[in-house]
């Protein structure tokens, strides 16, 4: 089912209690609300597209009947001879991303999103997470930047998770309508529903719980992980997002450039979490390659899946906080059941 291409610009607004039935008239409906809003912002149409998002998604899902395949990988296009190839946005291709999964595990793409949105969006993630702080300590707050995402289906999303990625420097773009809005109007303008939805072969779902803004301070430590751990079988892609300069004066990622096959067993020396791997099992699964930490300036873009392994790459001494997006994208066929879905 390849819904991917959408117009932008369609619509002028739709009667939202029509409730259309099919994930194409959702589809729909999210375009012309979002266009509608591009126009003329409000809190109330933010809110109403994350439910829309929601409903379309679980149209898809239910409407999916089987598993496409991925593309082609056009193995071509990586250079010969280089640990971790940089890309630019116009060498970015489903085929690329399928052959660097496959080669190094990654594929980092430079400049992908505009760097003066990237750092807007960091600036905003800043409000949003003191925001969060005031509402939670009964302070007041303002929804617009901390509202959590009640979906409008018998999904729930567990309190435990919003308390565990807080812990992480994290909060769900879900929760933060405005925000929400402006990260999907980033990935319009770049291009990604086209780029994701090639690669995964149908139209691109994320989930509430997986899909984060981050501020990462130095003194939160890494803890080396697959991310196929917490999701089972899946088909999907992670695009995380630099939103300002990380890799020496905020943390980064530290990344073992390699395809693995397999989950490396956990808890073993002194990873101690269920799903951490040490710091020995991650140099041996390296081998010969370096485990690196690369420089991200903002709007520079990490693809990986499921598989890769990577941690936090952070450092006390460090002397900023880390700003990211990081949001994972399924496809309807194998989408997560514990997880709540948006459409993109």
């Amino acid at each position: 089912m390849r819904l991917f291409r959408r117009n932008r610009e369609s619509g002028d607004g739709v009667a939202v209690a029509d409730k259309p039935a099919s994930s194409r008239e959702l589809l729909d409906a999210v375009a012309a609300m979002a266009a509608d809003n591009r126009r003329e912002r409000s809190l109330d149409k933010e809110r109403e597209l994350l439910r829309l998002r929601h409903r379309a998604a679980n149209a898809l899902i239910a409407e999916t009947e089987s598993e496409p395949p991925f593309p082609e990988p056009n193995f071509s296009l990586i250079p010969e001879g280089e640990t971790l190839p940089e890309f630019t946005p116009e060498q970015l291709s489903p085929e690329l991303i399928r052959a660097g999964m496959l080669r190094q595990g990654c594929v980092l793409v430079r400049g992908l999103f505009d760097r003066a949105a990237a750092e807007r969006m960091a600036q905003e993630i800043d409000r949003a997470f003191a925001v969060r702080e005031r509402a939670l300590a009964g302070e007041g707050g303002d929804a617009a930047y901390y509202e959590p995402f009640d979906p409008p289906s018998d999904h729930e999303v567990n309190l435990g998770v919003r308390a565990w990625v807080r812990e992480g420097g994290g909060l769900l773009a879900a929760d933060a309508p405005k925000l929400a809005f402006d990260m999907f109007e980033m990935f319009d303008q770049a291009g990604i529903l086209d780029i994701v939805g090639g690669y995964l072969g149908e139209h691109p779902l994320i989930s509430i719980e997986k899909t984060t803004l981050r501020k990462a301070e130095p003194q939160v430590p890494g803890a080396w992980h697959q991310d196929g751990r917490f999701m089972g079988p899946v088909r999907a892609l992670n695009m995380w997002v630099s939103l300002s300069r990380c890799g020496d004066i905020s943390p980064g990622l530290d990344i073992v450039p390699k395809r693995l096959e397999h989950y490396l067993a956990t808890q073993t020396d002194e990873a101690v979490l269920d799903y951490q791997i040490s710091q020995k099992m991650a140099e041996e699964a390296a081998g010969d390659l370096p485990i690196l930490r690369p420089i991200f300036e903002p709007g520079d873009v990490l693809f990986f899946d499921e598989m890769f392994l990577h941690q936090t790459g952070s450092d006390p001494s460090m002397p900023n906080p880390r700003y990211a997006i990081e949001c994972w994208f399924f496809g309807g066929s194998k989408f997560p059941q514990e997880y709540g879905a948006l459409a993109v």
